[in-house]
């Protein structure tokens, strides 16, 4: 995906995600760190969006970092970082597969499926290696990622999306393409913005390009950049994956 179609998506993302939990999911990461990685103070976040997750682990007490290559994300994250004047989340524009800060953090994650966003076997061991450079010595790298048997047993369909706020009314079609060979689905989608006040409706089309993995797969690029894995749960409610299991977390370790 362009960073030009993230810089599109940035403008109504927070309103396509406005009844996401991120407080429950930041409980739920909060909760595999202080089980794996107690007494960590410093998060770097590969993937963050325009930083919800991050604000919220600031308030939980960590220093974090977070890293997006959509310019115009880190800007609507930027900009509530100043209209709230605070230091800290700090956010970063650079792509996760080359990004190196010469830090290095108590945990890094990433979150909502940045993973499989990375849809080469080079694009995911970049962003790999960047996790296991900016990663201390005892450190945990958390992920997700879509599930490749449930995934294949329970295959995407079209989906349509209505959402609004006082400014906005959005309409998101979701038409997926599956490429079977390649691991990867190509979700296609047909957004309708429209402006309430001048009534003038904005058409665009999207195309977000993700890869479905399998465990023995992640735990050769794993192992090719230094982790080991220590533990892997279906997202949110730690079942054990299986074929109903679309979002699966890795929990990995430096070797």
């Amino acid at each position: 995906m362009s960073t030009e179609v993230f810089n599109e998506y940035a403008a109504y993302y927070n309103l396509l995600y406005k009844d996401k939990d991120y407080a429950g999911e930041c409980d739920y990461i909060n909760k595999l760190i202080e089980e794996f990685a107690p007494g960590c103070k410093s998060i770097l976040n590969l993937g963050c969006g325009t930083g919800n997750h991050d604000f919220i682990f600031s308030e939980k007490g960590y220093s974090v970092t977070g890293i997006d290559f959509s310019s115009q994300m880190i800007a609507i994250a930027s900009e509530r970082l100043q209209n709230e004047n605070r230091k800290n989340p700090e956010f970063l524009c650079a792509d996760v597969r080359e990004i190196r800060l010469g830090k290095k953090f108590d945990v890094v994650i990433s979150l909502f499926h940045v993973m499989s966003y990375q849809v080469t076997n080079t694009d995911i061991l970049n962003a790999f290696k960047t996790a296991k450079e900016h990663l201390s010595g005892n450190g945990v790298f958390i992920f997700d990622f879509w599930y490749g048997p449930a995934v294949l047993t329970s295959r995407p369909e079209v989906r349509t999306k209505i959402l609004e706020n006082d400014k906005l009314k959005i309409t998101r079609k979701a038409k997926p393409e599956m490429h079977p060979n390649e691991n990867i689905v190509d979700v296609n989608y047909h957004l309708s913005v429209t402006d309430k006040f001048s009534g003038k409706t904005f058409e665009n089309n999207e195309q977000h390009r993700m890869r479905y993995f399998f465990l023995p797969e992640l735990k050769a690029y794993l192992a090719q950049t230094g982790f080991k894995i220590i533990s892997c749960e279906e997202w949110i409610t730690s079942a054990e994956l299986s074929f109903d299991t679309w979002n699966g977390l890795i929990i990995c370790m430096p070797e």
